[in-house]
């Protein structure tokens, strides 16, 4: 049975490794390089102390996947919108975590103070646009050809649903 938890500093290191999975081998996102556990911890931090959801899901004690919900941008104007952040471990992939996992997330944004919640995604990954149009996300918007990895261009879409 998957368990979904607030995150604790004590998960940085199994973040960091989902994350480093997806960096180097996927188009989720357009980092080139992952970052090490120092920036998972300060991440964690960052996100607890603005009181904004991070949630992780567990199995039989390993973190499967992780994600969180942190204001759209940093102005005042934007407080209300999210942009909800989620990786899920290789071997979980597939396995209906995700799903569990972005709907406890969509949950916990309203205590936040969110009332709005995009998705961009990079590639655009069919995993995580699929994911995303399960939970209610709608698209509004398409970045053409603004990012590079892998010797491809790559379009960023972006989605969007009301909490």
């Amino acid at each position: 049975m998957t368990t979904i938890r607030p995150v604790t500093e004590a998960d940085a290191d199994a973040i960091t490794a989902i994350y480093a999975h997806h960096v180097l081998h996927g188009t989720g996102t357009f980092d080139i390089d992952p970052p090490g556990v120092a920036h998972w911890r300060h991440r964690i931090a960052e996100i607890r102390a603005r009181g904004w959801p991070f949630l992780v899901a567990e199995r039989a004690g390993r973190v499967l996947g992780y994600a969180y919900a942190a204001q759209f941008r940093d102005r005042a104007a934007y407080r209300a919108a999210c942009e909800d952040s989620i990786y899920i471990a290789e071997e979980a992939r597939g396995s209906g975590v995700g799903t569990v996992l972005l709907g406890a997330l969509i949950a916990a944004a309203p205590a936040a103070g969110f009332r709005e919640m995009v998705a961009v995604v990079g590639g655009p990954e069919p995993a995580s646009v699929a994911l995303h149009g399960k939970l209610g996300f709608r698209e509004v918007g398409r970045l053409h050809d603004i990012g590079e990895k892998f010797g491809r261009s790559l379009d960023v879409l972006f989605l969007q649903r009301t909490l």
